[in-house]
């Protein structure tokens, strides 16, 4: 059984659990602290992606020039997902969600819509 990946997800998964948790409890315990930090707690979980690009070249034993034109490769993936993400939210704010559907999980619905058109380009390069 094949399950290499599962590595970089159950760390990505771990480290945005913590964040997540280590927010509730400042933002109940500690206000101030809560909003002197502001959008840096969640940033925490953003640097997952850095070290799973990290990890990945470090598996393949990528050549420096291989590191550095993957590296660059997954931060513009990285960066259309985030445009493509942004698009679709300020769409979902204009459009009118059936109320089962609003909020996360709409959000959650149109990711996996997406993951599967993704998909589809699979193997075409």
């Amino acid at each position: 059984m094949n399950v290499e990946y599962l590595r970089t997800v159950s760390f990505i998964l771990v480290i945005a659990s913590l964040v997540q948790f280590v927010e509730m409890f400042l933002k109940k315990s500690i206000p101030g602290l809560y909003a002197g930090l502001g959008i840096f707690l969640p940033l925490i979980t953003t640097n997952c992606a850095v070290m799973g690009v990290c990890l990945i070249n470090i598996k393949e034993d990528y050549t420096f020039l291989e590191t550095a034109v993957s590296s660059f490769a997954y931060a513009v993936g990285f960066g259309l997902a985030l445009i493509l993400f942004a698009g679709v939210r300020e769409r979902i704010n204009l459009a009118r969600v059936p109320k089962c559907l609003q909020d996360t999980s709409i959000g959650l619905v149109t990711a996996g819509i997406i993951a599967l058109t993704f998909m589809s380009f699979k193997g075409m390069v």
